[in-house]
C-alpha cells in the first residue's frame, strides 16, 4: 500500500476547487449556459407575436398575430442548445462529484427546466 505522505501525484481533496482545471472547465460552460438562454430570451423578445391592445384595435393599427419564422428558427437553436449543454453540464458533475459535501448545482437543473418548458412551450404554441 502506498503511504500518501510519497504519493507523487496531485491529492485533489486537499488541492481548492478553483485550481483545478475541470472545474473551471464546468463553470466557464455553466455561465456560457446561461448567456445563451439570455441570447434566447432576447430573440423571444423580438420573435414572438405582438401583443394588440384594446386601442390598438379600436384605431385600426396593425400587429404581427404569429411568430417571425426567421428569428424562431434561432429562437429554437438556441433553446435546443441550451438545453444539450445544461444536461451535459449535469452529466458532467455527476461524473466529477463524489464527496458529500460537493455541490451538485441547481442552477444548471433550474436552467434545463426552464429551457425544456419554455422550448415545449413554444413549439406548442407555434405549431397551434
Amino acid at each position: 500500500m502506498i503511504e500518501q505522505e510519497h504519493w507523487p501525484g496531485k491529492n485533489r481533496r486537499k488541492t481548492p476547487r478553483s485550481h483545478d482545471k475541470f472545474y473551471q472547465i464546468v463553470l466557464a460552460l455553466n455561465i456560457f449556459a446561461w448567456v445563451v438562454f439570455v441570447a434566447s430570451l432576447i430573440v423571444f423578445h423580438y420573435a414572438r407575436p405582438e401583443l394588440i391592445s384594446g386601442v390598438q384595435e379600436y384605431w385600426g393599427v396593425d400587429g404581427r398575430t404569429d411568430w417571425s419564422m426567421s428569428l424562431s428558427l434561432y429562437l429554437l437553436l438556441l433553446l435546443g442548445f441550451c438545453t444539450i449543454l445544461s444536461a451535459s453540464l449535469l452529466v458532467m458533475r455527476r461524473l466529477r462529484n463524489r464527496r458529500e459535501n460537493d455541490y451538485f448545482g441547481i442552477n444548471v437543473v433550474i436552467l434545463l427546466a426552464v429551457s425544456v418548458t419554455v422550448l415545449s412551450w413554444i413549439l406548442y404554441d407555434m405549431n397551434g
